[in-house]
Order: structure tokens, then C-alpha cells, then sequence
């Protein structure tokens, strides 16, 4: 009788303790959340605030708001330049960091993997540098559209090489090695044509291969958050899957999932996200990689259900910071943004390796 007395109280202690340990999670997640929400509203006001024309917090809120002063000069640098910037920012940022996110997690599980690994970027670069030069020949200067059509078909032709080669081999190490070697053929091929580019041709493709949000338009922000917006869908339903894929293969084939297929998914959704950020506003290197880890110190999880939104949110909050910075640091010149992701993201990722070796 003592016996199941103690067993009784030890089960009920045992849940109360699961029960205070959930509950603390739920209060640092909402906290961490609400958070990242009041820091995207801070950064997006000061950056609206910020420029070569001042415009004040209040002026900001009625035109944002009330749609007022609609033939004032501030309402259309509101409007038709900055915040179209600002949110092509957040909404490209918040996709490279899902991106790396999946590809360190699932793909590679391995702390510096990013989307660009996989050459993608390389593949856009290049298809865009043989269109251009091509396209020199006839018009005096490339749409804007026919630059975004032919930097996504480029990113989406290395993710079909990438595709064809996961359904052909197992080990995901060897499937980064196929990725570094495509992107470095896309890169031998893009070198020699710009043998054949004038300086103009050259000048506009090294400033788009270092990767910038200027020149972002609502026409561009409305096709790229749609894309981004299905494929952020799509990857957040697959959250349970991940979960138990987590916990090694073999359990997750107990849980009946098929994971060749799984991965193949997984690298499609990735895949999909780089090559959207990459053909909206060019390589940006360094965000995939180091927001990521951020976020899984920031929120003390890998929980799938829990890191999608989370990863995204401070990836939208990563690169609108960083693009701020590129604006104003040395204004009126401005710095690419592969610049400064790079300053910011690259002593992030080495405090982290170095970090992991001590622990170990």
C-alpha cells in the first residue's frame, strides 16, 4: 500500500514538473515573439525616419495610416521608395533564413550549410549574365521583369540538377559536394562571358551579384510575397514530419514516412525560397547561416512548429536592420548588402563555431 502511495505521488510530482516546464516554454516563446514583433515595428519606423529627407515618427504614422499629404514629397518617398524597400527586405530576408534553416537542420545537419551551397546563386547569376549580354545586342537595357524571370530560371535550373542528383545518391555530404561543384561550373561559365560584356554589362552584374534591395517595386514585393507566402505554407505543414525526422530516420520510418521523398520536399521548399530571394534581389550571403542559430539561442528550441516562424521573423528583422545600416553608414554612398550581412553574419558564425568546439 506505501508502496503505490509513493509511486502515486512520485507520477503526480513528475507531472506537475512537466506541466511548470511547459508552461515556462509557452511564456519565453510569446515573450521571444512579442519581442521580435515590437523590434520589426522599431526598425521599420527608423528606417522609414532615416534617409537623405527627414520625415518624423508622426508624420510616418498619418501617412502609413491615414493615407494623408498624398501631394507631399514625403508620402511618395514613403510609398514609392522606402517602404517597398523595407518590405522586400523582410520579406526576402525571413525566406534565406528559412532556407538555411531547413538545409542545416534537414539536409546537411550541419551548422554552416546555407542556401548557396547548393549554387544556387551561381546558376542565377550566370543565366542572368548570358541573357544580359545577349539582350545587349538588340535593346539598349534589360527590363526589370526579364532580370527577375532570368535570375529564377537560373536558380531553378541548379535546383533541378540538385533534385536529380538527391534521388541518386544517400549520403548528404556527397550531395553538398554535387552542389559546390555546380556552382562552380555556373561561376567558370559566368567568368567567360563577361569576357564578352562591355564595362556597363560588367559594372551592373558585379553590383547585382553582391546583392541589393533598391530598385524594389510594389509590382516585384507583391509577385515575390506570393511566392514566398506558398512555399512558407507548405513548409509549416510539413512541420510534424520534421519533427519526427529529428529523431533519427529510423524513427521517422516507423512514423511511415517515406524519407526519400522527404528530402526531396525539404530540398524543393529550400531550393525554392533561395532561388526567389536570389532573382528579387541577388546573392546575400551570410543570413542563411548565421540567423538560424539566432534564433534556436533566442528561443532555446528545434522544434520545427516553433523555429519556421521564428527563424523567418528574424530573418525579416536581420535584413531590414542590415539594410538600414547599408544606407546610412557611409551616406550618401550606399554599401551592398551582401556587405554587410557578410561584416555582421561572418564573426557570428565563428563566435558560434568557436563556441561548439569548447563545449566539446
Amino acid at each position: 500500500m506505501l508502496q503505490q502511495i509513493s509511486l502515486h505521488i512520485f507520477i503526480s510530482s513528475n507531472n506537475r514538473s512537466r506541466l511548470q516546464m511547459e508552461k515556462k516554454r509557452i511564456i519565453r516563446y510569446g515573450a521571444a515573439f512579442i519581442s521580435l514583433a515590437v523590434l520589426f515595428v522599431i526598425i521599420l519606423v527608423a528606417s522609414i525616419n532615416t534617409g537623405s529627407v527627414h520625415i518624423s515618427v508622426m508624420e510616418i504614422i498619418n501617412i502609413l495610416l491615414k493615407r494623408t499629404g498624398e501631394e507631399a514629397a514625403a508620402y511618395s518617398i514613403i510609398w514609392k521608395i522606402r517602404l517597398p524597400r523595407l518590405l522586400m527586405a523582410a520579406v526576402l530576408g525571413g525566406a534565406l533564413a528559412l532556407s538555411g534553416y531547413l538545409m542545416q537542420t534537414f539536409f546537411f545537419r550541419n551548422p554552416i550549410a546555407g542556401p548557396y551551397v547548393l549554387g544556387i546563386s551561381s546558376g542565377a547569376k550566370m543565366v542572368l549574365a548570358v541573357v544580359t549580354i545577349i539582350w545587349s545586342g538588340h535593346i539598349a537595357s534589360m527590363p526589370v521583369s526579364l532580370n527577375v524571370l532570368t535570375s529564377f530560371a537560373g536558380s531553378m535550373l541548379c535546383m533541378l540538377f540538385v533534385l536529380f542528383f538527391a534521388g541518386k545518391v544517400k549520403s548528404m555530404a556527397t550531395l553538398l559536394v554535387v552542389g559546390v561543384m555546380i556552382g562552380n561550373i555556373c561561376s567558370a561559365v559566368t567568368d567567360f562571358m563577361i569576357n564578352f560584356a562591355n564595362e556597363a554589362q560588367i559594372v551592373n552584374l558585379t553590383h547585382w551579384s553582391l546583392g541589393t534591395f533598391s530598385g524594389a517595386s510594389w509590382t516585384n514585393l507583391k509577385a515575390a510575397t506570393i511566392l514566398i507566402l506558398i512555399t512558407f505554407i507548405l513548409t509549416f505543414l510539413t512541420a510534424k514530419p520534421m519533427s519526427a525526422y529529428q529523431l533519427g530516420e529510423d524513427y521517422a520510418k516507423s512514423m511511415g514516412i517515406n524519407i526519400k521523398i522527404f528530402r526531396i520536399i525539404l530540398i524543393t521548399l529550400a531550393s525554392m525560397l533561395s532561388a526567389c530571394v536570389t532573382a528579387f534581389a541577388g546573392p546575400i550571403a551570410f543570413v542563411g547561416i548565421a540567423v538560424p542559430h539566432i534564433t534556436k539561442l533566442l528561443f532555446g528550441t528545434a522544434k520545427p512548429i516553433v523555429m519556421i516562424p521564428a527563424v523567418t521573423m528574424c530573418g525579416s528583422i536581420f535584413c531590414m536592420a542590415c539594410d538600414l545600416i547599408a544606407r546610412t553608414a557611409l551616406a550618401p554612398s550606399e554599401l551592398s548588402i551582401g556587405t554587410v550581412t557578410s561584416v555582421i553574419g561572418a564573426p557570428i558564425v565563428i563566435w558560434l563555431m568557436v563556441g561548439r568546439k569548447h563545449e566539446r
